[in-house]
């Protein structure tokens, strides 16, 4: 089974309700095994245009560990933060698989 990977596009309005959004999220993250492969506002646009000033990966072991946790109760009682803080747009996706 691939892992899955959540990505995360955030144009922020309000820093100090984001922090109150990233202590929130912490423990859920942790609980569903969640690993920030990046979290950053240093991302180079090269093609296109790209959404909001900060773009956050996170991995998952598998699709549906990335909804177990999206879909917690944990998670879900934090995300109205991010929502107040930032215009975002998150996508889960699965990793590549690949076979020889």
């Amino acid at each position: 089974m691939p892992k899955a990977y959540v990505i995360l596009t955030e144009a922020i309005r309000d820093r100090a309700v984001m922090k109150e959004y990233e202590k929130a999220s912490a423990l859920p993250l942790v609980k569903y095994e969640g690993t920030v492969l990046a979290a950053t506002e240093d991302g180079e646009t090269v093609e296109g245009v790209w959404h909001g000033t900060r773009t956050v990966i996170v991995e998952f072991a598998s699709v549906e560990a990335a909804h177990a946790w999206y879909d917690s109760p944990e998670y879900q009682a934090a995300k109205p933060l991010r929502e107040k803080a930032a215009d975002c747009n998150v996508v889960i996706v699965p990793g590549f698989a690949y076979k020889r």
